[in-house]
């Protein structure tokens, strides 16, 4: 009768404690060159014993790993639906860690991942660097990053610099000349730089006498709150929030002060948040579907999983949505109703 192959046997192969092959078992910690030791000891000693062996053996867990930049917005819920709504039939759960916005904890929360033997990886990532191509080049499992994009990894994104461009086209028409964009810092490339830009090209395309200022703030309501005095005192136009959360702060503090919006200036935003339809004035924005870019995250991980790399339909639609948070400037106010201006040729 063949031995049956214990926990000690693949410690002593591996060269460490029974504690750390448990650990190994039971997805706790131990360090990556012990891992990788212990890995190849459970495979060369055929070791089966419990659940946790042939879920190695087989290379799968059912489990899949999720890095979220932060929990308390709005976006999140959207993107755990619309995994959750592919993943469960499926027969896999998912195993959250937050990087609370910081690149270094988003890189330790995929090691832990990685470590814990999670089938997969999906980081909505605050920025792409050479470490997190380096991992998604060299990791075994798939790894896909979401909301930015890299020519060398795997991307799921909204087309920022699209969505940006068709917010400033808007205000053109709607005659605005002086626009003040209040984002966040460029290190996070989509929203701070890529949407920026987009808004910028459309907004100032073919005329000399357009401008753009900017104010940073952060992506909470209360930094862009706290930060709308700055961008009142430039007296633009129209401020336009890189994130409705944004432009919702700054609409608040323009109603504790009674600046009417939109006849003293108008507000939009981009993101096409729920609240944004019952705040008034209604927000004008452009509408992403989180849950969307959710479902398309997880059904592209499970072709992945089943090695099938061809590209999946992974575009995300873009839907303009105009409220009543933007004025006309070709139209003249009359006691509360838009009478049309004629156009001088």
């Amino acid at each position: 009768m063949e031995q049956k192959v214990t926990i000690k046997d693949v410690a002593e192969l591996a060269g460490v404690s029974k504690s750390t092959v448990s650990r190994y078992l039971n997805n706790g910690y131990i360090s990556v060159e012990k891992q990788e030791k212990v890995r190849k000891a459970i495979e060369d000693t055929g070791f089966q014993s419990n659940f946790f062996a042939k879920r190695l053996k087989t290379r799968e867990s059912k489990l899949i790993g999720i890095v979220l930049p932060r929990m308390d917005s709005v976006t999140v819920g959207k993107l755990l639906a619309g995994i959750t709504r592919v993943l469960e039939p499926e027969g896999y759960q998912s195993i959250l860690l937050v990087s609370q916005l910081s690149e270094e904890k988003e890189l330790e929360s995929m090691q832990k991942l990685q470590q814990q033997g999670v089938d997969a990886i999906l980081v909505d990532s605050v920025g792409i660097t050479a470490e997190h191509v380096r991992r998604a080049q060299e990791w075994s499992l798939p790894i896909l990053y979401l909301g930015q994009q890299n020519p060398d990894v795997r991307c799921l994104k909204i087309d920022d610099a699209a969505a940006g461009h068709r917010m400033g086209v808007y205000l053109k028409q709607m005659g605005h000349k002086h626009a003040v964009f209040a984002g966040v810092t460029e290190s996070d490339e989509a929203v701070g730089i890529e949407r920026k830009e987009g808004f910028i090209a459309g907004f100032c395309e073919g005329r000399d006498d357009a401008r753009v200022d900017f104010v940073e703030t952060g992506f909470d309501f209360l930094s862009a709150y706290n930060q709308a005095e700055e961008i009142r005192k430039l007296a633009p136009t129209v401020v336009v929030g890189a994130t409705d959360n944004i432009s919702l702060g700054i609409l608040r503090y323009f109603h504790e002060r009674s600046i009417k919006v939109p006849e003293e200036i108008s507000v939009v935003g981009f993101g096409g948040y729920e609240v944004g339809a019952v705040v008034y004035p209604a927000l004008t924005t452009v509408s992403f579907d989180y849950e969307l870019m959710g479902m398309k995250a997880a059904s592209y991980l499970l072709h992945l999983l089943h090695q099938d790399d061809n590209e999946t339909n992974l575009d995300m639609p873009l839907t303009f949505v105009e409220r009543e948070s933007v004025r006309n400037l070709l139209e003249d106010y009359v006691q509360g109703e838009a009478v049309a201006m004629p156009v001088m040729a």
